[in-house]
């Protein structure tokens, strides 16, 4: 009887777990929309170059990122054997989400693409040392933040466009 309960406590464990990690992705993905929003009026005075995509692209493309952020968090949680404190793996993946936040109250919410730049060259590297310490614990997960690194990285170009465009 034990084992089974124990299977069933794992079985309920896991897709809670996914629950906890949307969760934690949206949330900050909501926090940045209260800098972002706002101020798209302000984004849309702005330069910018002619590789900046449509407006309707951002929303679609960062609610896939922010999915695969979620997915991945949770397959390392689960590899790692739960949410315990001491998993060296969330480390680096709360702080590429708080600089993530951290941006959009940079570059929209104080409008300053300066500061947004700033930030961004923080975001990469903190992406990529997500991706190495998840790799440790599930491939897959690693890969599955490769998107948002380039996405991130074009960010980056973008902003500084701006910024220089801007100046």
């Amino acid at each position: 009887m034990t084992v089974t309960r124990g299977f069933q406590i794992r079985r309920l464990r896991s897709p809670l777990s996914l629950l906890i990690a949307f969760l934690i992705c949206f949330v900050a993905a909501r926090l940045g929309s209260f800098a972002t929003t706002p101020n798209l009026d302000w984004y849309a005075g702005l330069a910018k170059p002619g590789f900046t995509p449509p407006d309707w692209v951002f929303p679609v493309v960062w609610t896939v990122l922010f999915a695969l952020m979620a997915v991945a968090l949770w397959r390392v949680v689960t590899a790692s054997g739960g949410w315990i404190a001491g998993n060296r793996a969330l480390l680096p993946f709360a702080l590429q989400l708080f600089l993530n936040v951290a941006w959009s109250f940079a570059f929209f919410g104080n409008q300053s693409p300066a500061g947004g730049f700033a930030i961004i060259a923080l975001l990469i590297p903190a992406i990529v040392w997500t991706m190495l310490v998840f790799r440790q614990k599930d491939r897959l997960a690693a890969w599955m933040l490769a998107p948002y690194l380039v996405w991130v990285a074009y960010a980056a170009v973008l902003n500084a466009a701006i910024w220089r465009l801007n100046v």
